[in-house]
This record gives C-alpha cells, sequence and structure tokens, in this order.
C-alpha cells in the first residue's frame, strides 16, 4: 500500500520554494544543488545529528523508523525557509551541538519516547540545522536545488542511520546494546566537544 506523506511536508517544501531568494533560474540549479547536497555532508556537527535521528528511529522501531526522519526533514525544510528569508533565529549552533548531545545520550541510554515525543524532540532540533543550511546559501544558487539538495543528503544521512541502527541490534548476545551504547555515548562526546569548540564543526 502507498504511503500517505503529511500535507504539511507539501506546504512546507512549497514554502521553500516560494521565498524570494529562489528567484535564481538557469545555470544556477545545478551549482545550488551541489551546494545543497554537500551542505549537511560537509560538516561534522550535521552529519552526526542526522546519523543519529536515523539511529534513534531505529532504536523506537516500527513507524518511527520513517516518522522520525520525516518530522525531521519537514521541519529542516521549513527552517531553511526562514533562514533563506534573513528571518534570525536565536543559539543556532548551540542547538545543533546540543542536538547531538541529546540524540547520542538517548541512544546511549536506549530511551525509547512515544514517536509522538520523539517527533516532537527531533523536529524542535531540526529548525536549528535547517535554518543553518538556509542561511549560508550562496546568493548565486537556486534555492529550489539547493534545498533539494540538502533533503536529499539529510535523507541519505538519516537511512545510513537506521541501517546502523538495526544492523546493531541485530547483533548477537550483549554485544549489540553495549555497542549501541558506545556508539550513544561517542556521539554525546563529540556534541560536548562541539559545544565547547574542542572539535571543530
Amino acid at each position: 500500500m502507498t504511503r500517505k506523506y503529511p500535507p504539511i511536508a507539501l506546504a512546507l517544501i512549497g514554502g521553500l520554494i516560494a521565498t524570494p531568494a529562489l528567484a535564481h533560474t538557469g545555470l544556477g540549479d545545478a551549482h545550488g544543488f551541489a551546494h545543497g547536497f554537500a551542505h549537511p555532508l560537509g560538516g561534522l556537527d550535521h552529519e552526526l545529528a542526522m546519523v543519529a535521528v536515523g539511529v534513534f528511529a531505529a532504536q523506537i522501531g516500527g513507524r518511527a523508523l520513517w516518522l522520525v526522519p520525516l518530522s525531521f526533514i519537514v521541519l529542516m525544510t521549513f527552517g531553511g525557509a526562514l533562514g533563506v528569508a534573513g528571518v534570525a533565529m536565536p543559539f543556532v549552533e548551540i542547538c545543533i551541538a546540543c542536538s547531538i548531545i541529546a540524540l547520542g545520550a538517548l541512544i546511549a541510554l536506549r530511551v525509547n519516547p512515544p514517536i509522538a515525543a520523539a517527533m516532537g524532540l527531533v523536529g524542535f532540533f531540526a529548525l536549528f540545522h535547517g535554518h543553518a543550511h538556509g542561511s549560508e546559501m550562496p546568493a548565486e544558487a537556486s534555492g529550489l536545488a539547493y534545498g533539494l539538495g540538502f533533503i536529499l543528503a539529510t535523507a541519505a544521512l538519516h537511512a545510513v542511520g537506521v541501517g546502523l541502527g538495526l544492523g546493531v541490534a541485530r547483533l548477537g548476545g550483549n554485544f549489540g546494546p553495549r555497542a549501541a551504547r558506545a556508539g550513544g555515548m561517542a556521539m554525546a562526546v563529540a556534541g560536548v566537544g562541539l559545544l565547547t569548540g574542542f572539535i571543530p564543526a
């Protein structure tokens, strides 16, 4: 059966398309897509957080496998639209680092909250990740192509995280839970390093 995604996802993507910065056309489309796709992959902070979202979703299981990453992408798109439009958000870099600490701790402690709570948590942090993406869009880039690029890169990182989470869960004995705890702790420590500036983003 074909899954129907929430209409708000389409509406928010449409909002990103409609922002003034998206008036660029022509050669900027390919340029914008490449920049957008590279942005989440070029920063350790974004990479860790988006992989952690996938691992966290796999840890909860069931519908969370797609609802939790989808909520991140939807709210990230909205945050990206705010960034493109020049709407200021406070503590963006701090909240990005805190997202890694929080998700890493949840993974390490094997916390399985209700799906709605997990969606709300990752959606909150996604606003800040999206704002960072949008505000750093090159002036010459097409906003639509740039937005599609960072959405696809984010989805790919979520898929990597889901795959890691499911793979670790299938390991025999106590090794799987121990590996998950170790991975979550490593993410949380890396988040602290990013927050303090000890580890460059």
